[in-house]
């Protein structure tokens, strides 16, 4: 959970402020270390079922409410008169509240949608090629969080081509991403289920994000 809420945090705070530019292709730095935070899910899911993964995603949810706050309140107050960093850091913490909007209700939603995904698919393949619910998994949730984000944040200050165009482009790079960590996948799932012997089964999960049950 504390991996988890750092690289959701840090991909949001370090990563989102900054554009890069790799062979003319323009975007977000963020977008390299965000599918970290699906990975985690993944990983939360597989090895301690649909109950523990929603805890953390409400944990994470309630993180990012208060770097939000914190961003803004922190920004907010007078800086001292010899302080010179006030533009730099307006830059980079003080972030339109469309976008932080964006952002929250996006992640939310779109990690509840993985982690439910994965969950069901493990019934369905009856706890076998753990790859096919990584990705999966990520197909749906990414798909869910870039519907989200993208349109909510920029649609009407981005010309709609240009919306969809990057919603589609990073929706992919994301998925492909989490592909080529499923290695990665793999080996973490793999050290847990021994460490903690067990393999979870969400047959009987209430998979409401409201519920408060264990399961």
């Amino acid at each position: 959970m504390a991996a988890f809420v750092a690289v959701l945090l840090l991909s949001n705070v370090i990563g989102a402020a900054k554009l890069s530019d790799i062979a003319g292709y323009t975007f977000g730095a963020g977008i390299l270390f965000f599918p970290i935070s699906y990975v985690i899910g993944d990983v939360l899911t597989e090895v301690y079922g649909y109950g523990r993964a929603r805890r953390a995603i409400w944990v994470g949810f309630g993180a990012m409410i208060f770097m939000a706050f914190m961003s803004w309140a922190v920004v907010a107050m007078p800086p001292a008169a010899t302080w010179d960093g006030q533009t730099a850091y307006e830059s980079v913490f003080g972030q339109v509240p469309r976008i932080v909007l964006a952002s929250i209700l996006a992640f939310w939603a779109g990690e509840f949608v993985n982690s439910f995904v994965l969950a069901k698919m493990k019934i369905w393949t009856k706890g076998k090629a753990l790859w096919s619910r990584t990705i999966g998994s990520t197909i749906f949730g990414q798909a869910i969080d870039s519907v989200i984000f993208y349109p909510v944040a920029f649609l009407g200050v981005w010309d709609t081509r240009d919306v969809l165009i990057v919603m589609v482009t990073n929706w992919g790079l994301k998925v492909a991403w989490e592909a080529l960590l499923t290695p990665v996948t793999y080996a973490v799932v793999g050290v847990l289920k021994r460490a903690e012997q067990t393999e979870v089964f969400d047959i009987e999960t209430d998979f409401s994000p409201f519920s408060t049950t264990r399961k």
